[in-house]
């Protein structure tokens, strides 16, 4: 089997000769560090590919073949709004949110305001970088379906994005203050996403499993309400997994980081099938509770606890063998739960491939 044939046959509880092991990638200061230890050339670093294979990972899960743009349309050029004396600087990014940028600081930047703040700003600004031309998908080129690995088609965003632009503050006083408006983006986003991906399908390209990306939650629960997100949100989904499952494409996955518990229902419901990548986090996510809940209904990738990799041997073995009664239950694939952090360690990486593919 190769790998598409493989990661097909787990997620439709089917028969496979072993589990692929894959990854979701990497820091960029995680190459680094490995560059300067010496296991990567600097071209090597460039080249998620290349790097997989010299750890012993079969593939990047949820990979795109192609560019395409289901978003903003351009989205705004970076600008300087100001700066300080310690070389710290608010900078209006791509989504027209203006983010407070530290020197030496790697992490998630402070959200300091946002462009997009009620219909005006949304009219001026936004509703004209929301509209489908052919322009957006000038780079594409359709897979054939013959490649080794599972060809991923992006899904979009149909809230998660909305939220970057308004901020959670931003959007959860807009669903109170401007229902009418709340419920038009979400339409305009949507619509766009399916629009976007509906030419996609129509250009003839081969696609094993679809991935949305959304992003809407933390380590607590949901960033949005889930009552709004079950009425407002779900029916965009059904109605692009329909489209989905008419060309044959029945493996429907979402990437959520945190908490995501209180949202399945929404996934679930619509035709979302596949939940990734299940971050343990602090909360020890896994899919064996939301087995118990669904049944078979419900597949997942990820969950495999990354942190373990900044340790030693035993704690991979530990991680291993937490994995292996999930793998029992079918329909899962464990892959690290989001880009392997700078604190891991090569030889540690290169352990678990080598225990995974002995499986």
């Amino acid at each position: 089997m190769n790998n598409r044939e493989r990661q097909h046959a787990i997620l439709h509880y089917e028969n496979y000769d072993r589990m692929p092991v894959v990854n979701f990638g990497y820091w960029e200061e995680t190459l680094k560090k490995w560059h300067e230890e010496g296991h990567l050339t600097k071209e090597e670093t460039k080249d998620w590919d290349k790097v997989g294979e010299k750890l012993g990972f079969d593939y990047e899960c949820c990979k795109f073949k192609e560019r395409v743009h289901s978003f903003l349309f351009p989205g705004f050029d970076y600008e300087l709004i100001k700066e300080f004396p310690d070389g710290s600087q608010h900078i209006r990014g791509w989504d027209g949110t203006i983010s407070l940028v530290k020197p030496g600081v790697i992490s998630i930047q402070s959200e300091i305001d946002h462009l997009l703040k009620d219909r005006e700003s949304w009219e001026t600004h936004y509703k004209h970088r929301l509209v489908y031309n052919d322009a957006r998908l000038a780079d594409l080129v359709p897979p054939k379906g013959d490649e080794e690995n599972p060809i991923c088609l992006f899904g979009g965003s149909l809230i998660g994005n909305i939220r970057n632009m308004f901020g959670v503050v931003g959007l959860s006083y807009l669903e109170a203050d401007d229902e009418n408006l709340y419920d038009e983006i979400i339409d305009t986003v949507a619509n766009l996403c399916f629009e976007t991906v509906k030419k996609q399908l129509e250009a003839g390209g081969k696609y094993d499993y679809v991935n949305f990306w959304e992003d809407i939650c933390y380590n607590h629960g949901p960033l949005v309400n889930p009552s709004t997100f079950y009425r407002k949100v779900g029916p965009y989904y059904k109605k692009m997994s329909e489209l989905f499952n008419s060309h044959g494409i029945d493996i429907i996955s979402v990437d959520c980081d945190g908490m995501i518990d209180a949202l399945i229902p929404t996934w679930l419901d619509n035709g979302v099938n596949t939940m990734f990548p299940i971050e343990v986090g602090t909360w020890d996510a896994s899919i064996k509770p939301w087995r118990e809940k669904y049944g078979k209904d419900i597949r997942g990738i990820g969950g495999m606890n990354k942190t373990v990799f900044g340790h030693d041997y035993a704690a991979i073995d530990k991680e291993i063998e937490r994995l292996k009664p999930l793998i029992a239950l079918g329909g899962y694939i464990p892959c690290p739960d989001h880009r392997i952090a700078p604190d891991a360690k090569w030889e540690n990486v290169q352990y678990y491939c080598e225990k995974m593919q002995n499986l």
